[in-house]
């Protein structure tokens, strides 16, 4: 499906659950006690009619993220059965790992092949201050997920002052393990902490830093469907992807993807207040047609670019809006 800029729309990121076991500083306040009543929440059943429909008008690239989509209870199930709905070439799943070591095993078995792992520093002490969590079984999630086959990508949110330091032990561990790690500045996508200069860490200072030591190699092979930009560091070998929302003008000319949160808004635009509410085609009765049409309004909707450099304000945390 095309939006009205002629871009080819065909990704969904579905946000299966607000609920996160961390307190990341980027995606909600410390101690955030706004959590969704579970039946607010979409069932299995619902979810699926959206992919039924999504499907069927050309979408074919699915991403379950959340919140943390481990903590939703059948989230392997739910998984195998995204996997093998007709019309689905690609199932991936963004999480923060925690309970991958726990859970690693049945994703692989239900068909999930790749995932983008949170990791925001490798030191414990700044990972805890970071995220509120435990980096070790991270760490372990990374590492079994690597053994089972799968393709993995490291996502580190860039923050000055809490993790510059951290980029070089991370690209070490990315280079050890062979996987990918991509780096992503930070948005105003929290209540609690907007973009400043204290803050704020460009993806370009980032690059610069990396080439004064290195080479970094463009990578013209797509390793994806986002918007990262990826070279290869020919001294180390690792492969790194850039994300920058903010400093890159032309960041919204690639957007393929519309996203659907937990509680069942359409969203064309991650850093946009626009949203178009599934509920009354999906409760108390699916109505198909009327979900097509929902989401074709919302996709002409679509808008040209985010708001993120017009000092935006997002209204909801981002477990809330999903990752």
């Amino acid at each position: 499906m095309n939006d009205p800029l002629g871009r080819t729309v065909d990704y969904l990121r579905l946000s299966v659950t607000d609920r996160c076991n961390e307190r990341c500083l980027y995606c909600m306040p410390e101690h955030y006690r706004g959590w969704l009543p579970q039946k607010e929440i979409l069932s299995d059943a619902e979810l699926m009619a959206v992919v039924r429909v999504a499907a069927g008008i050309g979408f074919k690239r699915f991403r379950v993220t959340g919140g943390e989509p481990l903590l939703r209870p059948g989230i392997v199930e739910f998984m195998a059965d995204l996997a093998a709905f007709p019309g689905v070439e690609s199932v991936q799943m963004t999480t923060n790992g925690m309970f991958l070591p726990r859970l690693g095993d049945g994703l692989v078995r239900a068909g999930v092949r790749n995932f983008n792992i949170s990791l925001d520093a490798l030191d414990p002490a700044r990972y805890r201050a970071i995220t509120h969590g435990d980096v070790a079984p991270v760490i372990d999630g990374i590492r079994q997920m690597k053994a089972l086959g799968c393709k993995v990508k490291l996502n580190t949110v860039l923050m000055r002052g809490k993790n510059e330091d951290q980029i070089e032990s991370i690209l070490d561990f990315a280079g050890a393990l062979d996987v990918v790690v991509r780096f992503i500045e930070l948005m105003p996508v929290s209540m609690s902490e907007m973009l400043s200069e204290e803050n704020f860490l460009p993806v370009g200072e980032v690059r610069r830093n990396l080439e004064r030591e290195d080479i970094l190699d463009p990578i013209e092979d797509a390793l994806g469907f986002g918007p990262a930009r990826y070279y290869r560091l020919r001294r180390r070998g690792v492969i790194v992807g850039f994300i920058s929302a903010i400093t890159d003008l032309h960041f919204c000319e690639r957007c393929n993807k519309m996203r659907l949160t937990a509680d069942g808004k359409l969203r064309p635009c991650l850093g946009n207040h626009l949203e178009t509410d599934l509920l009354p085609a999906l409760r108390p009765d699916v109505d198909l047609d009327a979900l097509e049409e929902l989401f074709l309004q919302t996709l002409a909707g679509k808008p040209a670019e985010h708001l993120f450099r017009s000092n935006y304000q997002p209204g909801r945390v981002m477990t809330a809006i999903g990752g």
